[in-house]
């Protein structure tokens, strides 16, 4: 796949906190629209501790570019709250040295968060080796045959996380989600474009005659 797509490499995000954030902004929406209520939310207060202290409305109202504002204001104001008692300087700066699993464990006991947002705070704010898996990760990650179809978008996170090496965990996600974006879409995957389907059972499948489907499946 890296022949297909390069060798992505690895640059900071920001701030762990920050990087929450932001992923709890981007659920259910494009990076355009979360981008833009990210913007405004830092541009309408200035310090995470204005955010908490605000009324819940007025965050709403700053992040209503990226969708599902009055869900999303909360969730934020309630982990940001969570994060700032715990009096770390700076904040969650013991994700950088924690065992991967405790770092995990230290990010989803946050309210509303669960593994995807820590495993994204974790791989691009702190270059930990987390493997986010959003909706392209599991979708192409279910058809190649990495994970089985009846796993969990939830506990795929661990399942494919142990399959690949720590020093390739952000390569594979960037490039399965661009692998997920171009060629193996949601609806009629372009199998004839696939740099992987040799390796594909999805791919395998589909190739096979149809007398020969129909015999397995009897």
């Amino acid at each position: 796949m890296n022949e297909s797509y390069g060798t992505p490499q690895w640059q900071p995000s920001g701030a762990p906190v920050d990087e929450l954030v932001q992923t709890i902004l981007s659920q259910h929406t494009s990076d355009v629209n979360s981008r833009r209520a990210y913007a405004e939310l830092r541009r309408r207060f200035p310090t995470w501790e204005a955010v908490v202290a605000a009324p819940v409305e007025e965050v709403a109202a700053a992040i209503r570019a990226g969708g599902l504002a009055r869900q999303k204001a909360p969730r934020i104001q309630a982990a940001l709250a969570a994060i700032l008692a715990s009096g770390e300087d700076p904040p969650l700066a013991s994700l950088a040295t924690l065992p991967l699993p405790e770092a995990k464990a230290r990010l989803t006991a946050l309210p509303g968060v669960g593994p995807k947002t820590a495993a994204c705070v974790l791989l691009f704010a702190c270059g930990r080796p987390a493997l986010p898996v959003d909706t392209h990760v599991y979708r192409v990650s279910r058809r190649i045959g990495l994970i089985d179809p009846n796993v969990s978008e939830a506990d795929a996170h661990d399942r494919l996380e142990a399959l690949v090496d720590p020093e390739d965990v952000y390569t594979f996600h960037v490039n399965v989600i661009r692998h997920g974006r171009q060629v193996c879409v949601a609806t009629r995957p372009r199998c004839d474009r696939c740099c992987l389907t040799d390796l594909c059972d999805y791919a395998q499948h589909q190739e096979r005659p149809v007398h020969d489907r129909a015999g397995a499946s009897s």
